[in-house]
Formats: C-alpha cells, sequence, structure tokens
C-alpha cells in the first residue's frame, strides 16, 4: 500500500461524524451533540443574495475579503468590542477554524509549540498536528478557568502561542477580563502570541460578560482574534468567520489563504455583510430562548447529584464529569443512543482521557426539542449510575 502522511495518519478523527452514525443506525435519536444554533439566518440575506446576482459574480474577489464586509467589521469590533482597529488588520476566512489554521501556519514551524487550555475545542487540536506542531495540554481550574500559574510553567523556547476560547467550546465558561488580561501580558512577555478565539461572544449568561483581550492598548503586536458568524447569525454551512490580527501577520496569512482557499465564498460575504447590518440584536433574542433550555438544563442536573456541577456561564454548553462507572467514553455515548436515544459528545475527544466526561449541547435544537432531549439524557445518565 502506499503510505499517507504520517502527520495527518497521528492526527485525531474528527467525532462529530462518528456520533453522527451512531445517530443514523437509531433513528428517533435526538442529538445534543453539534455545536450548531437552533435558529435560522435572518430574512434580510435575500438582500445580499438580490445583490450578488446582479455583479459581475463569476470573479475572484480579494483574498483578504470584499471591502464592504471588512469595513462593517470594523465598524462592529469598534463599536461592540471596544477594540481601536486602526492597529490591525481583518481578514475574512470561511468560517473560524480556517483563521486559526491560517494562525498556526503564519506563525509555527515544524516542532513549536502551542499552549492548549484542558479541555480543548478539538479543531484547534486538530489543526496543530495537520501543522506539524505539538499542542501542549494545560489543564484548567475546578470551575473550568485558566490557571496562569500552570501556563506559565507550560511555556518553553518552542512555544508560538496560548490559545484562549471564550466563552469556551466545550465547557461553557467565561473567561474574566482579569484572567486574559493577565495571559495576554504573560504572551506579550514571553514574545509569544495570544490566539483569543471569540465565537460564542453573544452567548452570556447571568453575571458572566464577554470581554475581548485585543482591546487593552499592550495588545497589538502579539494578539490574534478568531471571531465567526456561524453561531451569532445561524451562518454555520455559509462558512464566514474573520480574524483580527497585527499587521506584521497580514502577507503571511493572505499568502496562505490565497493558496488555500483564493477568497471566502463571496456571495457567503454579502450575506454576511447584511447580518452584520442588522448587528447583535438579532442574536440577542435567540439567545433568550436557549437561556430558557440552560435553565432548565441546570434545574435537571441538580437531580442527578452524583455530577459534577458545570459552568453553564456562556456559549450552549454543558460539560459533565462523570463518577466512574466501568465504561469508556464511547461505550456512554452508545448505551445512551441505543438506550435512550439521545446523543453528546465524549469529553475524550476534547484531551480528557483519566476520567469520564460528556459535552451537551443545549442550543443546537428547538427549544421544545432541547427540553425533551435534556429529559432523556437525565433519565440514561440516572440508569447508568444506579447500575454502576
Amino acid at each position: 500500500m502506499i503510505e499517507i502522511s504520517q502527520r495527518i495518519d497521528k492526527v485525531q478523527t474528527p467525532i462529530i461524524p462518528e456520533v453522527a452514525d451512531l445517530i443514523n443506525e437509531n433513528p428517533g435519536t435526538i442529538s445534543l451533540g453539534q455545536g450548531v444554533v437552533f435558529y435560522k439566518p435572518p430574512a434580510e440575506i435575500a438582500n445580499g443574495l438580490s445583490r450578488f446576482t446582479d455583479l459581475d459574480s463569476h470573479h475572484y474577489e480579494a483574498v483578504e475579503g470584499i471591502p464592504e464586509l471588512r469595513q462593517l467589521i470594523h465598524e462592529k469590533l469598534t463599536s461592540e468590542n471596544e477594540i481601536n482597529t486602526e492597529h490591525y488588520q481583518v481578514v475574512v476566512s470561511a468560517g473560524s477554524n480556517m483563521g486559526f489554521l491560517n494562525a498556526i501556519l503564519a506563525i509555527c514551524d515544524t516542532g513549536d509549540e502551542v499552549i492548549l487550555l484542558r479541555p480543548w475545542y478539538f479543531n484547534h487540536e486538530m489543526a496543530i498536528g495537520i501543522a506539524d506542531c505539538s499542542a501542549v495540554s494545560v489543564d484548567t481550574d475546578e470551575n473550568f478557568h485558566p490557571d496562569l500559574t500552570a501556563i506559565q510553567e507550560a511555556v518553553t523556547d518552542r512555544t508560538r502561542a496560548v490559545v484562549t476560547v471564550s466563552p469556551n467550546n466545550p465547557t461553557g465558561a467565561v473567561y474574566t477580563r482579569n484572567s486574559l488580561n493577565e495571559i495576554n501580558q504573560l504572551c506579550s512577555d514571553a514574545g509569544i502570541y495570544h490566539i483569543h478565539d471569540e465565537a460564542y461572544e453573544y452567548f452570556c449568561y447571568g453575571d458572566a460578560d464577554h470581554y475581548s483581550p485585543a482591546s487593552a492598548e499592550s495588545a497589538r503586536e502579539h494578539t490574534v482574534s478568531l471571531f465567526s458568524t456561524s453561531k451569532s447569525f445561524g451562518l454555520a454551512n455559509w462558512r464566514i468567520g474573520y480574524s483580527l490580527i497585527p499587521p506584521h501577520l497580514f502577507k503571511p496569512i493572505r499568502k496562505i489563504q490565497d493558496t488555500n482557499l483564493i477568497c471566502p465564498p463571496v456571495v457567503s460575504q454579502y450575506v454576511a455583510a447584511e447580518c452584520l447590518k442588522l448587528g447583535r440584536k438579532y442574536c440577542d433574542a435567540k439567545v433568550r430562548e436557549i437561556a430558557e433550555v440552560r435553565e432548565h438544563f441546570a434545574i435537571s442536573l441538580a437531580t442527578v447529584p452524583s455530577i459534577e456541577r458545570c459552568a453553564l456561564e456562556g456559549a450552549f454548553y454543558g460539560f459533565l464529569n462523570l463518577p466512574e462507572i466501568g465504561m469508556s467514553d464511547m461505550e456512554i455515548i452508545e448505551y445512551l443512543i441505543r438506550q435512550h436515544s439521545v446523543a453528546v459528545i465524549p469529553g475524550v475527544a476534547f484531551g480528557i482521557e483519566n476520567r469520564r466526561c460528556l459535552r451537551v449541547s443545549y442550543g443546537a435544537l428547538k427549544p421544545s426539542t432541547a427540553v425533551e432531549g435534556i429529559n432523556r439524557l437525565m433519565d440514561g445518565l440516572n440508569d447508568l449510575l444506579k447500575a454502576r
């Protein structure tokens, strides 16, 4: 057999398709797995579609994104995130996952290290492996918040970046302004980058408050910020994200994206522009519905006292720590699907190997369906824990 790349062979297999195969084998399963929102894009995207069809639409556009969308992004980041964007460049990509891979390829060489806070987002770990670099896992504290001392101790001569995600996928934690500023300053002092993923910026609950570390004056030279329209505006399959980067990374990232993509899908950029014109008010109304499901989830968790509480501060995820029940993660997933018709994602996909964990996505379905899925999950977990 002709061999495949050893580098790619070592990258973990995406977990979502594996769980999807089990779901397809068991009709009627409610999936609390994939990280999508239940709602559709705003009707106003039709304006973007009609404008696009009036254009000479078969040509490539700028690698970094069409001017109109980039200008709207600058305005949004200035007004909502309080970032002085004059000191940064905006690059539109086909989703923020592409923005992350662009950044890793631009700043890292073979064998370099990138620090991820565990549990981490699996596509970040996979991108680091694809770039032939090493993901260095640093555990978060008991509330899934960063441990600054542990991050400091993990920095070596090969470290190129620290990655943070807030609001967090998979834990639902929202990092504090002080914590993010401390990490950002640590990166500045060490001469490394701070890559901050803000895909879930609009999804905060209670007293939790989203913060963009790129808004600090001292952040300009070393901070990469990643944003997405997939969650906030329900544009998951339109594939538009964007990055805010220091100017010195603009040429290398444009070189990478031109090779990989040439330009983000232009029709999707016109759709995203219409969404940004609406602003976050469109998302806020939907988040209030998700917050009601979150409340039901929190109340339901109290009925399973042996499960450690999860953050539920932001995004739309709960990350559950289970007591030892003598089953592997995937055995638990298969049991829940086959016996209780509900699916979640195993913690092993997020770097957790020494204990049994589950990620629950409570924003992916219409509220009534999500509530039914949560009820099935609690029944399944109670049955599992009684049998151990």
